[in-house]
């Protein structure tokens, strides 16, 4: 038997509902102007593929239950025209505020071996779905050093918005490349 949803339980999935819809559209973009960096010679990054193994098989639908193998790594990940590398975690938000803990432990190594390396780094940055930033990989590590606080604001980020050409393509590599 169903216990009836309360009217927190209903707010509280239809706001995850959202956030997650948003966060996929932020992706589609990102993923967009990947594509038209590659078709301009520019640059070749991509999707890193979730580390995962399915339990069981798929039911009829084609779904199935999956545990992931690994920590995650940072959500993107390539090289720009010249040879150097591009590693980049993607972070949407429907609030004010970032939270440097977005970035787990595991991508936060990655992001600093990258940049160690000479690689670039940095922490791909949506707020609402209307702003964007690219926050490099030093000032997110070093947030609470230089903000003063564990989390930033649209407001801290304004040196690192980025611009949105049309048809709605997310120049992130502006400036690398």
């Amino acid at each position: 038997m169903n216990k009836p949803r309360t009217a927190a339980s209903i707010r509280r999935s239809y706001i995850g509902a959202r956030s997650r819809a948003e966060g996929a559209g932020f992706e589609y973009i990102i993923n967009s102007a990947c594509a038209y960096y590659c078709s301009i010679g520019l640059a070749d990054v991509e999707k890193t593929p979730e580390p995962m193994k399915p339990i069981g098989s798929p039911d009829r639908a084609g779904r199935f239950i999956a545990c992931y193998t690994k920590q995650a790594q940072p959500d993107y990940k390539g090289v720009l025209r010249g040879g150097k590398a591009v590693n980049f975690e993607a972070k949407h938000t429907d609030s004010d505020r970032m939270t440097a803990d977005r970035v787990t432990p595991e991508q936060a190594a990655r992001l600093t071996r990258t940049e160690k390396l000479g690689g670039i780094a940095f922490v791909l940055c949506s707020f609402s779905g209307r702003y964007f930033y690219r926050v490099p990989w030093a000032v997110w590590r070093d947030m609470k050093r230089l903000f003063g606080r564990k989390y930033i604001t649209p407001a801290d980020l304004a040196e690192y918005r980025i611009r949105v050409a049309a048809p709605g393509v997310l120049l992130f590599l502006e400036g690398f490349v």
